[in-house]
């Protein structure tokens, strides 16, 4: 086998893995979330949640029906031996996956209007570069974007003497409408810009942060706090039936605004949070840090 078609392996290998197990992180908070509720409705939601991805891990078969929609975020040093051919080894790992794993195919291109049966297509799989000079590693992490979490996604621009104050009604606004729908308990990604486009990008990425982890400036983190405190007193719970607890996270991602402008975007992600990380060095060895004890 050449290290082309050793990485192609490699990436088939991780999407399989990141569709059928979610990432320790989640699992974690979502057995604490279960401890947290009253009733014996929301208790017996959740403990069909882990029959299933309990069911998933067992039969080797993705944990939610909808596998979405594949984005990579890749984090690349400069020097990774491999960089120029990533993004055909990225298209042909998920043509393999749609039918090794198996995914469903999701991809439908606009104009053509026909589904490209292997979950590629213009643009698709997106992926997302963050260059990092004078390494020779690459991060991908790799998300499911499923259209039961994509459909509520909404970003409006605000006045600046609105304030931080309007962010978290229309976080309300968006978690309490469609976003009832995603399979709550929802992790809740807030990007704050200057402009819809860096907004909503920003709000993606911060679904894709730890869970547990909190925004570096301190005002940032407050409002994360606030934020989640307040969802959760909405009375809202698992499959948004009556419970204690809508969101695992709220996490806000933040760029620097313009001065006339206060941009926000709002990007939900369903208790099925498929987000997983891969690190590969310049050998093509590799470590699973989202994955305890998992190999591929």
């Amino acid at each position: 086998m050449n290290d082309r078609d050793k990485f192609i392996n490699i990436i088939e290998r991780f999407i399989a893995l990141a569709a059928v197990r979610l990432s320790d992180d989640v699992i974690a908070r979502l057995e604490e979330m279960r401890d947290g509720e009253d009733s014996e409705l929301q208790k017996a939601i959740y403990d069909s949640y882990f029959a299933n991805l309990k069911m998933a891990v067992n039969q080797i078969k993705p944990c939610c029906q909808d596998t979405g929609l594949l984005q990579f975020y890749i984090k690349t040093g400069t020097k990774f031996p491999y960089l120029d051919i990533t993004a055909c080894v990225i298209n042909e790992a998920v043509r393999r996956a749609t039918q090794s794993v198996p995914l469903r195919p999701n991809a439908v291109n606009y104009f053509d209007d026909q589904n490209t049966e292997d979950n590629t297509g213009e643009r698709v799989p997106w992926i997302d570069w963050e260059i990092v000079p004078e390494s020779d590693e690459m991060e991908i992490t790799l998300y499911f974007s499923g259209a039961g979490c994509s459909l509520p996604g909404q970003a409006k621009v605000f006045k600046p003497s609105d304030g931080l104050e309007a962010v978290i009604p229309f976080v309300h606004e968006v978690v309490t409408g469609a976003g009832i729908n995603a399979c709550p308990p929802l992790l809740v990604g807030v990007g704050l810009g200057h402009n819809i486009d860096n907004a909503a990008s920003l709000a993606k990425k911060a679904c894709l942060r730890a869970l547990g982890t909190s925004h570096p400036h301190p005002k940032g983190a407050a409002l994360e706090k606030k934020i989640l405190c307040s969802l959760n007193k909405l009375g809202i719970g698992a499959q948004g039936l009556r419970g204690n607890q809508i969101a695992m996270g709220a996490h806000v991602e933040s760029s620097a605004r313009h001065t006339a402008t206060r941009a926000c975007a709002v990007n939900l992600s369903c208790y099925a949070l498929r987000r997983g990380i891969i690190k590969l060095k310049s050998d093509l060895s590799y470590e699973l840090p989202t994955y305890k004890g998992a190999s591929l």
